[in-house]
């Protein structure tokens, strides 16, 4: 998963990353608000992990922001010097989901992200996933429509797949060649964003993505894609 973590303590701050690096996620860290605000208007995650006290803002402040600026609900994270029961309903009241008081403790953090992610988006690994004409056999990782089997690469596997799962919502770029690619501010960025376009175009022309099929895979300029089921064919049995 791709987390964002705002702290003005540097310590801390290399604290919660390693911890949640350690766990498997990406983690981008950000030691101001207003660095924060300005990426989360052209990047996408799926969790903030957010201090309270910070020298640009306050962390509701943010989480304010975050509920009536951004579409996708975004599990909220506060770890914070911040103890009082008036804290914990002030974080709460704001659109935080969960609350951690420091001193951090590495074990009950990893805990607590996993919780987050787990109820943000539940998983439950099954033999296939189905979405309509779309059946994925995730043991064999192949792609069946209407029953027949489509030759698909990998990554252009894991790239639908991902999309499906994620439908509806806006997705970065470099959100998804983290995701699927496995990289980050990689040497040769351009090249690897070409990729990307080359294949969400290939998806979209192997699955028939068109809108007429009740699917849009659009390119949202300067942000990233968004896959929609417009409604004809959006069943979905996990």
């Amino acid at each position: 998963m791709r987390v964002a973590a705002l702290d003005d303590d540097v310590d801390q701050l290399d604290l919660v990353r390693c911890t949640l690096q350690a766990i498997g996620h990406d983690c981008h860290v950000f030691a101001e608000g207003a660095a924060l605000r300005r990426e989360l208007q052209r990047e996408t995650f799926d969790l903030l992990v957010l201090d309270w006290h910070l020298p640009d803002i306050t962390g509701p402040e943010i989480v304010r922001w975050v509920r009536s600026n951004l579409q996708a609900r975004i599990p909220i994270l506060f770890v914070t010097n911040r103890h009082e029961e008036r804290d914990v309903v002030e974080g709460l009241a704001a659109g935080a989901d969960d609350f951690m008081v420091k001193p951090v403790r590495v074990g009950e953090l990893a805990a607590r992200v996993r919780a987050l992610l787990r109820r943000a988006y539940a998983d439950p690994q099954p033999e296939e996933q189905s979405w309509g004409r779309y059946r994925f056999v995730l043991a064999s990782r192949q792609l069946e429509i209407d029953g027949k089997p489509v030759a698909l690469t990998q990554k252009e596997f894991d790239l639908a797949l991902f999309l499906f799962r994620n439908a509806g919502r806006l997705i970065s770029r470099k959100h998804l060649l983290e995701t699927i690619w496995g990289v980050s501010n990689p040497p040769g960025t351009e090249l690897m964003s070409r990729s990307l376009d080359t294949h969400i175009s290939r998806v979209r022309t192997i699955l028939g993505l068109r809108p007429e099929s009740g699917y849009r895979l659009a390119s949202i300029y300067g942000q990233g894609y968004r896959f929609e089921m417009l409604g004809t064919d959006d069943s979905h049995a996990g």
